[in-house]
């Protein structure tokens, strides 16, 4: 089919180059503009951007779909389908509508379980035990079409989003490009979404970030792998030149008790408001990821040590 591919960050990398390798003729993909990124803050593609010029793809980066002359240059394009993967933009009814087909959005939940911008990092804070990926033919309402397609994975103990997102990468790539002959056939099916269980996924804010050791260790646990690898979670190490920013990357609940903020042996575990949490793997500010062990035999911390 002659496709319009809309999306920004790296998981939508795996869907689209799987669109690619299966055939299809990607006329065009729109990426959010190019943004200031790492240490110089100098103003570099998006993941998907990057990918599309490399591959010999048309790239435009709108500040807005809503411009009419960005819906006039979209339906100019006489598209089949549209698929669009975690683009960033809310897109109107006169793009969703332009494609033959109409537009389709793979999203990273069960929906309408964790409908918005963060459902891979949600579903691990709110300590769900299994998540997906579906394919849903788009409306105007956020995240609220018919679903086309969907698959389930497990989410593990030890799962962080990270890991989470690149599992369900590679199985939303699988999908689309599953569902895409399903559309082009005349074989695809969409059903309603239940009307019960909705919740939305807000975006993580890295000023929530810092841990509150008075909270349940669940919930800490949960949190920890939810922000890993990114914004992270982090507490405050004390030393004497002051308390060090250290990040909390992986850490699993423990049904030890103790005082909140307080390491309970000299292996990183620490007393919560309920239960205890060991942590695995830490960053200390400025170095890289250190798995629990090795960050101790530089940075021995005995048990009665509290934690900021």
């Amino acid at each position: 089919m002659r496709l319009a591919f809309l999306g920004t960050p790296d998981f939508a990398v795996s869907a689209l180059a799987a669109i690619v390798v299966a055939g299809h003729e990607v006329a065009c993909v729109y990426s959010q503009p190019p943004a200031p990124r790492g240490r110089g803050q100098e103003l570099k593609p998006s993941p998907v951007q990057a990918f599309a010029e490399a591959h010999g793809i048309a790239v435009r980066t709108p500040a807005s779909m809503r411009d009419p002359a960005e819906i006039a240059a979209f339906a100019a394009l006489r598209l089949d389908a549209a698929v669009v993967v975690a683009f960033g933009q809310i897109l109107p009814a006169a793009v969703l509508e332009a494609p033959r087909f109409g537009s389709y959005n793979l999203h990273a939940s069960l929906l309408p379980r964790w409908r918005g911008a963060a459902p891979i990092q949600r579903a691990i804070m709110a300590g769900d035990r299994v998540t997906g990926v579906q394919v849903m033919r788009m409306t105007e309402g956020l995240d609220e079409g018919p679903v086309l397609a969907g698959t389930t994975l497990r989410i593990d103990a030890l799962e962080t989003a990270g890991s989470l997102h690149d599992r369900l990468a590679a199985a939303g790539a699988e999908l689309i490009v599953r569902t895409l002959a399903d559309i082009e056939a005349g074989r695809a099916v969409a059903t309603a979404q239940p009307a019960e269980g909705v919740t939305y996924a807000k975006k993580l804010s890295p000023k929530f970030a810092r841990l509150d050791w008075s909270k349940p260790g669940r919930v800490l646990d949960g949190k920890i792998r939810g922000y890993s690898p990114s914004p992270g979670a982090w507490f405050e190490l004390p030393s004497d030149k002051g308390p060090v920013r250290v990040k909390a990357l992986l850490s699993v609940y423990d049904d030890e008790s103790g005082p909140p903020g307080v390491t309970l042996d000299d292996r990183l575990l620490i007393g919560t408001g309920e239960g205890a949490v060991r942590l695995l793997r830490v960053q200390r500010e400025g170095r890289g990821p250190q798995d629990a062990d090795a960050f101790l035999r530089g940075t021995p911390i005995p048990a009665g040590t509290r934690l900021g």
